[in-house]
Formats: structure tokens, sequence, C-alpha cells
């Protein structure tokens, strides 16, 4: 956003016209139902830093005066940028009144942050993060920031100690900064409204390619879904294989299942623990069992077993959900036969020329066997993996500690493959440097067996994609997991949140298919 800032300055905008620009947008948000009745019954504060978000602050306190609310001014600074300095002088002439001291944690108006914007790489001075921080945890009165929480670093999104704003709204001008979706920011951002400057088109589609896009609900109506012919049969709508479950893990399969089911795809094949594949046909009727495993003797599927047949004329094809760790075999002849069988399967795996999604303990077994990256870098046919922290942990140890978007991109870049990493806002990474995170997902959604319904989704969808000719795009993954997000909404919108089960969200996502 400087960047793009620089240029819109630098073709002889002029900065006072983009600063009230930017600041009348936030001044209108705050005329909204949930902000307004509030400002009116309690005043605003706001608090003034000595650059141009202390301007845009100025600006707001302005329009807010001049619509007869009661406002106050405290900058704990005594020089600011000449821009903000002007409309300084301009508040005082309007008779805004100007506190002389810091105002107290519990201070009962709507506090305007508007301390600090982007670039902020230091922890707040002390005096002013001990205010914050007392403000938190008192919490007599809602907070606003604008463009980014004071004490928050815009760009990973990490706390920078010594106090931060705590807001109930972040309005986050022209772009959102990618700080401000990280989890470890939700805490601090509240609700996160993007204020549309009306920038240029050919600034935006300037914009770097590995440039992170953050998904709106919105962008679910320009998913790059291809449709198949009117006239397809059900082998030309998709052919999936689900691999997944376990003796102690068998909803994890009918989860993994459920997903799958609602993708739209036209034929539906599970490799499944023999206990389950018996009994299949009774709730999931269309689903083709292609086998029924046994199990390891730590309890885990046997994928020794697994007949090279049906990986034979797929799509696609997921594994993982519900497998259970292989663990280790009894000494002996036969164990060295069994191994060497699992490790038979795991090179078809890798042979296999359709769409393999990996997830949960598929992607353990994998990390388990040694050079996952490699591994994956040897697949034949295109790879999407969807690990949340600890899976991708073990996956690739030496990324694990970097900031997410810039893990999943190395992880994706040295991998190969497509990375999902799992998070309250999930991301996935393209091995070509692009980046897409959600902006936004259902809390209480987060619960076990979600992601075994999203593997099952996103395959599905995939495999009915490459049945229409179209390229196993990362883009695919990027909006499978943005509608699996808003079914999960949806889920909670129809059934609060408890109702926000797996079982749930499968249901929701039927009704986002085309």
């Amino acid at each position: 956003m400087a960047a793009l800032e620089e240029q819109l300055f630098a073709s002889g905008l002029p900065v006072e016209a983009l600063m009230e620009k930017a600041a009348l947008a936030v001044a209108q948000r705050l005329r909204q139902p949930d902000w307004w009745p509030e400002l009116q019954r309690r005043g605003a504060l706001v608090l003034v830093g000595p650059g141009h978000n202390g301007g845009d602050g100025l600006v707001v306190a302005r329009e807010l005066r001049l619509a007869g609310l009661a406002v106050r001014l405290w900058s704990p600074f005594e020089r600011r940028k000449p821009l903000t300095e002007a409309h300084w002088r301009h508040a005082r002439w309007l008779g805004i009144p100007v506190l002389e001291a810091p105002p107290a944690a519990d201070d009962p108006a709507v506090w305007i942050d508007a301390l600090f914007g982007i670039g902020q790489h230091r922890p707040l001075e002390a005096t002013l993060g001990s205010l914050l921080e007392q403000k938190r945890l008192q919490n007599t009165g809602p907070l606003l920031a604008i463009d980014v929480p004071s004490g928050l670093c815009a760009d990973h999104g990490r706390p920078l100690g010594g106090g931060t704003a705590c807001a109930q709204l972040t309005c986050c001008i022209g772009l959102i900064k990618q700080g401000l979706v990280q989890d470890s920011a939700l805490a601090w951002v509240g609700q996160l409204d993007r204020i549309d400057l009306g920038l240029p088109a050919a600034l935006l589609n300037d914009l770097p390619r590995q440039t992170p896009l953050v998904l709106q609900p919105r962008d679910a109506r320009q998913a790059p879904w291809p449709q198949p012919p009117a006239a397809a049969g059900k082998y030309s709508r998709g052919r999936l294989l689900v691999l997944a479950g376990s003796d102690a893990y068998r909803g994890a399969a009918q989860l993994c299942l459920l997903g799958a089911s609602a993708s739209g795809c036209g034929s539906l094949r599970a490799a499944v623990p023999q206990a389950m594949a018996e009994r299949l046909w009774q709730a999931l009727p269309h689903v083709v069992v292609a086998a029924g495993l046994p199990s390891t003797a730590s309890g885990g599927l046997n994928l020794a077993a697994l007949p090279p047949s049906c990986l034979e004329r797929l799509d696609a094809l997921v594994v993982g959900p519900g497998l259970g760790l292989r663990g280790p075999e009894p000494a002996g002849s036969g164990s060295r036969a069994s191994r060497a069988a699992d490790a038979a399967t795991w090179e078809r795996l890798q042979g296999s020329p359709a769409l393999l999604l990996l997830d949960a303990d598929g992607l353990n077994r994998l990390a388990d066997g040694g050079d996952a990256a490699g591994w994956l870098r040897q697949r034949r046919g295109p790879t999407w993996i969807t690990p949340h922290a600890a899976e991708f942990a073990r996956l690739f140890p030496g990324l694990a500690d970097l900031p997410p978007l810039e893990a999943a991109a190395r992880a994706a870049e040295r991998s190969g493959c497509t990375v999902l990493l799992k998070g309250a806002r999930t991301l996935i990474a393209a091995a070509d440097g692009r980046r897409w995170q959600l902006g936004s997902a259902e809390p209480a959604a987060a619960r076990a067996g979600l992601g075994d319904v999203l593997a099952g989704y996103g395959a599905g969808r995939a495999a009915a994609a490459l049945a229409a000719g179209s390229p196993a795009d990362a883009a695919l993954l990027a909006a499978a997991a943005l509608e699996h997000a808003l079914a999960g909404e949806r889920a909670a919108a129809q059934g609060g949140g408890g109702g926000a089960t797996p079982m749930a969200v499968a249901t929701a996502l039927q009704t986002h298919i085309a």
C-alpha cells in the first residue's frame, strides 16, 4: 500500500486529497447502525499520532464534530507532520477540546486509535503502551483502529511488545495489510473492514504475482470452476477415490466422504476399514466400496493391502483422514514383507497421474518416511497437501518457525506442490509463488472432523474440474477452501454456534455447487 501511495503522489495526486478521501470514508463507516448510536451516546476520543494516520483521525474528528457529536482529542506528541499539524490547527479552531493529560483508561468514550498506521516495527513508548493495555483490561468501551491497531506489526500480525490497542473494529485503508489476517492478530483487530479508495485498476493489475490475496465472500462468485458439458456422464464429472479411516477413526472416513459427496463429483469410490466397508451402503449408498482394508498391528489402516487396481482410472484421490499411524510391526519376516508392501503402495501413489490430496495421517505417514519434500517433488501427478501447524512442522521442520505466509510459500516452492496451511485464517500457497488467505471464517465450526470434510470436498471439486479439462491450478484449492469457510458461516447462521458441526458444514456445501 505504501508503494501504491508513492505512485499516486508521483502522478500528481495531492497527499491532502488521498487523506481526505480515506478519512471521509472512515467517517462514513462510523455512521452505520453498529457504531453511530454508541458514538452519539458516548462521544468520541481521538488519539492523534504524529504522522498521516493522525491526520486521518483528525479529519474523522472534524466530521464527527460537524455532525453534532461530542469529540475530544489527545496527542502524546509535541510535533506532527505539516499536513497533520494543519488539521490539528483546524480542529482547535472548531473548538474540539484537547486533553492536556493522558485519558483515564476507563474513559467511556468511543476511542479512535489514529496513533500509528503501517510501518510499526518498535514497541510503543512505555506510558502509551501501558495506557492501551489498561484500556484492554478494563474493557470499558469500544475502540476503533484506523488502518492498523497501534502496537501491532502490519506485516506479520504480531504484537510488538509493550502494549497493543485492542480494537473491536479496524478500518483498513486501501488494501488489507497482510498482518491483520494472521492468526496472531485476530484478537487485536476485531472486525476487519476494508475502506475502498477506488484505486486505479492499472495499479492493482500491476501488483506483484507474489502479493497475497485476501479471499472475501464475494470472491466465491468468481471461482475458476469449469462447467462440464450438459451431456457429461458420471465418469466425465470426476472420478475420486477416498482412502481414509481406521478402526479408531471410522468417522473421519465418513466425514471425508460427506465432503466429497457435496463436491458434485460424478463417481465416488472408497477404500476404508473392513468393518466400515461392510455397512457403508447404509449411510452412503452412492459410494462404491473399492476395498475394505485390514488394520495394522497398531490399529492404523493397512495401506499395504490396497489393491493396485484401486488407483487406476482416477481424476483425483484423497489420502489421509483418520488413517492412524502405521506404527511398529512385530519383528520377523512377515513384518519385512508388510513394510515392503506398504512402500510399494506409496510408490504407486507417487507414480499416479491423478491429483493427490494428502491430509492428516497421510501427511504424518509421509513425514515418518523421511524426506517428505523429496517424495513430493517426484510425484508424477499434481499434489495438494493440507496440514495444520503441527503436521506442517513434521513435514518441513526447518520452516515451521517462519511466519505462516512465508513458511507456506517456501514449502510449496521446495516441494513443488500446493500447500494449504490450516488456521483460523487458512492460507494457500502455490509452487509458483502465488498466495491466498481467507479473510474470515466461523470460529464455532473449528472442531474435530472439519478438516476431513475439507479434504473430501477439495479433492472432489478437483476431480470434477480435471474431468472438465481444467488444469489442477492452486487457485482451485483456494476456491474450495473459501467455499468450505463460507459453509461454516452458513451452518452457524442456521443452527447457531452449536449447530456448526462438520456434518452441517458438509450439508451447507451442497448449496454452493452451481
